[in-house]
């Protein structure tokens, strides 16, 4: 197969989701060695999940086939460019490529607006809209140094 029809697949997907209840058209596959691994559509009405997003549901996916949360190797194709949720999982499970057919401007134009979280997550924490305050810093801090100091620590393990 070749990367277009990978891309096919991701968007075949997002086609699938119009018909599935609670699903929205953003489809995702993983591939590796030249294989899918993963695949994953919008199910977060469905799941009652808000984190269901394609890409996301594609690498848990794979995890679950692979058997691991490291994803080195494998490239990701969606059917629309990602948020940064769904960034934020690709570069925790180490993806190599991503390829995206429609762009965040294409689900601004239909009312699917991005940039509110593009501009939340670009702010210090202390000036998001979402109202936070640091509790029991030294305690949790005492637990991470206590994982840095076990036997063969690796935090990208």
């Amino acid at each position: 197969m070749t990367p277009t029809d990978f891309m096919r697949r991701a968007i075949a997907l997002s086609r699938e989701a119009l018909a599935t209840p609670g699903a929205a058209p953003f489809g995702a596959v993983i591939v590796k060695d030249g294989k899918i691994v993963g695949e994953g559509m919008n199910r977060v009405v469905a799941d009652h999940d808000s984190t269901s997003h394609g890409e996301v549901a594609a690498i848990r996916d794979a995890g679950r086939r692979l058997g691991t949360w490291n994803l080195s190797g494998c490239e990701l194709y969606t059917s629309c460019e990602p948020c940064e949720l769904c960034v934020a999982s690709m570069f925790w499970a180490r993806i190599g490529k991503m390829y995206y057919a429609a762009t965040l401007d294409d689900c601004e134009a239909i009312g699917l607006d991005c940039k509110p979280l593009r501009e939340t997550v670009r702010r210090d924490l202390k000036d998001r809209p979402l109202a936070c305050e640091g509790l029991l810093n030294g305690e949790a801090r005492d637990v991470l140094h206590d994982w840095s100091q076990s036997p063969g620590f690796d935090p990208f393990q």
